[in-house]
């Protein structure tokens, strides 16, 4: 099925400088934005003004440029507290959505999940959300279960509600957006069924934010993390949300400077939220950088995107099975899935697809994704994958179906 956008989105690739760039003779085609997105002027700029006018360290300078560098960098995380429907005593910087998964993992699970305990999570996962929980059940004594993945990439809740009524979940663990399968969870509902059944639920919003709107005052979710560098910002810089009584009581993960509020020779006490956890020098232009790539996101509008993106993937779902011997994985309805598709082609390796591609100037991924046990249960070693932004056209996909047929000519299919 085809679906347009009933607002197209303007062209904005003029705003990524990167996609001004000829490979080989060949207009640059980046469709990797699942691994991480390309880099707006607008973001740029004010990761550059900041390191030429406004660099020093913050919260405790009493001079202007200290003072002026916590503003920007304090009115940044204000602005994407925001823009998920969170506060901004709640919302705690972290180097990526990989630490804010250990975080919790660690804080919160180390002092709440022990022997005879379960951690539930899907076969669905980011490598992000497999292997904390796998270390910390190794270190209490807790069980790890995994909700099974259907034919089609998606979760069954009657399977949730089984494994919730026999009493041992501690946590639930479930990605949004799946970075492989393009499947969009339903987070509110599990996160529903999980605290009904005594569990708090961490949900990966690393493919969710960048696309489509994100309310956690909707979705209900006791943990939320996620990333800078796939919602146009720069690399260093993930957050994760939580509610408040639950952050307040766990214990720090990380210690030293700035998320004290005294230190002893005896001991020390801790900081107010969010600063309890963010232990040493803070990534000042990096907060800066991501406050102005949700600036950019939010000026073009949510909605906006999430259209965008479902016009892209349905047309990507049109035209490449016109590619012979090319099999999708994941939901084949548009309004089910974010922007990704992953794909393997009969008779030739993932990762020839991908070298392939990059002969015509086109960007894919090839390889299991960080989701090796989603590999296994697909059956396949690795896939290749195509995933879209904003700056993303569908003569993308064009180029890309281009290439893929190239492809199959190389290898005499």
């Amino acid at each position: 099925m085809t679906i347009a956008a009933t607002e197209p989105l303007v062209d904005v690739r003029a705003d990524f400088p990167i996609l001004e760039r000829e490979i080989g003779g060949k207009r640059l085609v980046y469709l990797d934005s699942a691994s991480t997105s390309q880099k707006p002027t607008q973001m740029i700029e004010a990761v550059d003004s900041h390191f030429r006018r406004t660099n020093a360290n913050i919260h405790r300078g009493v001079y202007a440029l200290a003072q002026e560098a916590t503003d920007l960098f304090e009115g940044a995380r204000q602005r994407i507290a925001s823009f998920v429907g969170d506060s901004y005593q709640t919302t705690i910087f972290t180097k990526n959505a990989t630490e804010a998964i250990n975080l919790v993992a660690y804080s919160w699970g180390g002092a709440n999940v022990g022997p005879g305990d379960e951690v539930l999570i899907t076969q669905m996962e980011h490598h992000s959300n497999i292997v904390p929980w796998q270390l910390l059940c190794q270190r209490t004594g807790a069980t790890l279960r995994y909700l099974s993945v259907s034919e089609t990439g998606e979760l069954s809740l009657a399977e949730l509600d089984a494994v919730l009524a026999e009493g041992r979940v501690k946590l639930v663990g479930v990605t949004h957006v799946s970075n492989v399968l393009g499947t969009i969870n339903p987070v509110a509902e599990i996160a529903a069924r999980a605290r009904a059944a005594g569990a708090v639920t961490l949900v990966d919003g690393s493919q969710a934010v960048p696309q489509m709107t994100v309310d956690l005052s909707e979705l209900g979710a006791d943990f939320y993390a996620w990333t800078g560098h796939k919602a146009l910002g720069p690399t260093g810089i993930g957050i994760l949300h939580g509610r408040r009584e639950l952050l307040e009581a766990m214990p720090p993960f990380l210690s030293g400077g700035d998320m004290i509020a005294s230190v002893s020779f005896e001991g020390s006490t801790w900081n107010d939220l969010p600063f309890k956890f963010e232990a040493g020098t803070s990534p000042v232009a990096e907060g800066i950088g991501l406050g102005a790539a949700i600036d950019y996101l939010d000026t073009i509008g949510m909605d906006r995107i999430r259209a965008h993106e479902t016009d892209l993937t349905a047309y990507a779902l049109e035209r490449v099975i016109e590619v012979d011997g090319l099999r999708v994985f994941g939901p084949l309805d548009p309004e089910r899935r974010g922007g990704v598709v992953s794909f393997a082609i009969d008779g030739i390796h993932p990762h020839d697809v991908a070298e392939l591609c990059d002969r015509e100037a086109v960007c894919v991924r090839a390889g299991h994704h960080c989701a090796q046990p989603l590999m296994r249960r697909m059956d396949v070693p690795a896939t290749a994958r195509a995933s879209f932004h904003v700056y993303n056209a569908r003569e993308d996909v064009d180029r890309l179906v281009d290439a893929l047929r190239g492809a199959r000519e190389v290898f005499g299919l």
